[in-house]
């Protein structure tokens, strides 16, 4: 079988990390191999502007510069790691894509959707997920999860100190997405436990043939 793309988004502690590792552990048991990455990021050059998104102690970026470093860190990461990936029929496990950019820089920041749109394309080079998977959580669960990962010392980045109402809009942002197509959506339940979560999604991927 050939690879896929599968994209994983959510609020920041819903736990996307671990589902995405559950799920590489699920296809290399199958003998499937497949590539872990994320976004802003996938690259060293992408990495580098993910520094430059998220960090707290510089300049701040105004929303447009904000969308424009994630189109430039994405299509770098298409070019560099996406594409040449599902060319040697391996899978893709991105965490975050075209779709953050939508929520984020669209719905919370209030920037145009039409052009959120057009630049996620142009950036994608006509690499596109075959499948989102939200894992969705209340603002009130991911402000408590991230609260117990900073009292272990973890710093919060700059997009996860932002104001509630802010990420309120971030999670309006990915529902509306998941109801616009459903098709290309898989919205899961973020309170389930992890291997609960894990088993709901491998009995998606196996009702639609990829396991």
């Amino acid at each position: 079988m050939s690879g896929l793309f599968l994209v994983f988004e959510g609020l920041d502690g819903s736990g996307k990390s671990t589902l995405i590792r559950g799920l590489n552990e699920e296809l290399n048991a199958l003998g499937r191999r497949a590539v872990l990455t994320r976004e802003p990021g996938g690259t060293p050059l992408a990495e580098d502007i993910r520094g430059l998104l998220l960090r707290t102690d510089a300049e701040v970026p105004v929303a447009a510069t904000e969308l424009l470093l994630y189109a430039a860190s994405r299509a770098q990461h298409v070019a560099g790691v996406i594409q040449p990936a599902l060319k040697r029929g391996e899978w893709i496990l991105c965490d975050r894509f075209s779709a953050s950019s939508v929520s984020f820089q669209c719905f919370a920041r209030g920037l145009s959707r039409p052009a959120v749109d057009w630049l996620n394309t142009f950036a994608q080079q006509g690499t596109e997920p075959d499948l989102n998977v939200l894992v969705d959580v209340t603002v009130e669960e991911s402000e408590r999860r991230q609260a117990a990962r900073q009292s272990t010392g973890q710093k919060a980045d700059r997009m996860e100190s932002e104001k509630r109402s802010f990420h309120e809009n971030v999670r309006r942002g990915y529902l509306s997405q998941a109801a616009e197509r459903p098709e290309k959506w898989l919205v899961l339940d973020g309170t389930l436990s992890p291997e609960a979560l894990r088993a709901a999604l491998v009995s998606k991927l196996k009702e639609r043939g990829w396991l």
